[in-house]
């Protein structure tokens, strides 16, 4: 049987020269062997879903134009043509002056089902989410809006910051709504502004309720 797909890795994007830098998981999500070629925009876009591509290309060129971070909701195909959707969010890369030199983030495959995630998430933390279950489903809700992704989408990402920032569902939902205070009014710059909360939600958590 075959290696399924990592869930999930890590890229930065360097505005300068224009350079990617992928993951061995992201290597891995576009079927390629990790090291077995050089990431580039060229590549990149040729893997997008032909409806996606333009997006995908607009988004690449708003970050380097205005120095703000890459982000996306979008289609590729891998090198077997098999169909992967994934979310991209990212934050930006600054120097000691405080200028963008670059982006950087994680692609995360929300191509699996939900009963996926709810075998890996669910049911180890069943009590849990029933106590929760409403601060879960407003940081789900404001996920699907900013993102314009699906409940099931939202429920891929937040377990995923969970698990990789090894912080409690509950715990991570419930900052995540208490953050939204820090994201202004709706601009071009909104979208970028909750990638930064939603990636460092987990450092906000206040110390006694993090695992030892």
């Amino acid at each position: 049987m075959a290696e399924a797909p990592p869930k999930a890795g890590s890229f930065r994007f360097w505005f300068a020269d224009q350079r990617w830098e992928w993951s061995d998981e992201v290597y891995r999500m576009h079927g390629y062997t990790p090291g077995e070629i050089e990431p580039t925009t060229e590549l990149m876009l040729s893997h997008k879903h032909p409806d996606d591509r333009d997006d995908v290309a607009k988004a690449i060129a708003r970050s380097i134009e205005q120095g703000v971070a890459f982000s996306s909701h979008h289609r590729f195909l891998d090198t077997n043509d098999v169909e992967r959707e994934v979310m991209v969010v990212a934050d930006r890369i600054v120097d000691e002056a405080g200028t963008a030199i670059g982006t950087a983030g994680f692609y995360i495959d929300c191509t699996a089902t939900l009963a996926e995630y709810e075998r890996e998430t669910l049911t180890a933390t069943m009590p849990e989410l029933i106590e929760a279950r409403a601060v879960i489903e407003q940081a789900k809700g404001v996920l699907m809006r900013m993102y314009r992704i699906n409940a099931r989408q939202a429920f891929a990402v937040l377990s995923w910051r969970s698990q990789e920032t090894n912080t409690k569902l509950r715990d991570l939902a419930a900052q995540l709504i208490a953050d939204l205070t820090l994201v202004p009014p709706s601009s071009p710059d909104v979208v970028s502004t909750f990638d930064h909360v939603l990636l460092t939600a987990h450092t906000r958590i206040p110390p006694q309720n993090r695992p030892e």
